[in-house]
């Protein structure tokens, strides 16, 4: 999952096609997956005495999403922006005793928003990184990194693609750093190239290799993980996750909202509200024990 600062990201999700195949994985979800229901957390008034008096007085936490990333965000059949970010991210501002407001941008803007002050956080899969440390704060909630599907019985792995097909959503990390990195091993080993097959998103990536189009696809790992939960078991994990890195949210440097955030979040981890969320949504494998800054335990 470990990518570099870029404007697209993935999604998957499964719901019937007209190929004779029963169930496929496209950037469309119809709601919740079965079983969702809304946490409750209650405010914490010593949390709240965090928050800046701007945000307080303002009373309401607003964050900058890019959908389809499903399960992270994606909209419902109703055009309503849902996922595990949106979940985690109400359930911070419940914490905080103050009313989440979703704005829908394109990725590219997300940050410059944050540093405009239009927008207090982001909430879309960000990777953090040193690079973006340099302008920016992160509250870590989540673990990834890339992982590749199959269908079963295909023996691929990451390390035995050469002279094979692999899907990708275009200008990703797994499409610009892993299969370039594979590929080039196989160039330097005298192998076959990896036939790489890019599109615009993570779920014709994924319904490629469901069609037979791709013997593989590389993707960040929720969403892997995701399409092949939701495949109608065409889909299959190969190979372990590798790469991993730390999703956060990113704040303003030096922003007094980053301690509130991330002592918001910590109490979801102590209260169990976020091992609920990440469950509810098949996420679990990411979990983090505790809430950090910047990768560290806040002091």
């Amino acid at each position: 999952m470990t990518r570099p600062i870029r404007a697209v990201l993935l999604a998957a999700a499964v719901i019937p096609l007209m190929f004779g195949v029963t169930a496929c994985v496209t950037n469309t979800e119809s709601d919740h997956p079965e079983g969702w229901y809304q946490v409750h957390p209650e405010p914490v008034p010593e949390i709240i005495a965090m928050l800046p008096d701007a945000v307080r007085d303002g009373g309401t936490l607003s964050i900058g999403t890019f959908p389809p990333f499903a399960p992270a965000e994606y909209k419902n059949s109703e055009g309503e922006i849902i996922g595990s970010d949106i979940d985690l991210a109400q359930g911070v501002a419940d914490v905080l005793g103050l009313d989440l407001v979703v704005r829908e941008q394109d990725f590219a803007m997300i940050l410059p928003s944050i540093t405009a002050g239009t927008l207090d956080f982001g909430a879309s899969g960000f990777t953090d990184n040193e690079e973006r440390r340099k302008r920016y704060d992160f509250v870590n909630y989540q673990e990834a990194g890339i992982q590749w599907a199959t269908q079963p019985g295909n023996d691929i792995t990451p390390d035995t693609a050469c002279g094979r097909t692999v899907s990708v959503q275009r200008s990703t990390v797994s499409h610009t750093d892993d299969l370039t990195a594979r590929n080039q091993a196989c160039i330097d080993a005298g192998l076959p190239e990896i036939d790489v097959l890019a599109y615009p998103d993570g779920g014709t990536a994924a319904t490629a290799v469901v069609l037979g189009r791709a013997d593989a696809m590389s993707a960040d790992s929720p969403v892997t993980q995701w399409a092949v939960a939701r495949s109608d078991d065409k889909l299959v994990t190969t190979g372990e996750v590798f790469d991993g890195a730390l999703y956060g949210w990113p704040v303003a440097k030096g922003s007094d909202l980053v301690p509130a955030l991330a002592a918001a979040l910590q109490n979801l981890i102590d209260e169990g509200y976020y091992e609920e969320i990440l469950q509810m949504w098949g996420l679990e494998e990411g979990a983090l024990p505790v809430a950090t800054i910047n990768g560290e335990e806040p002091r």
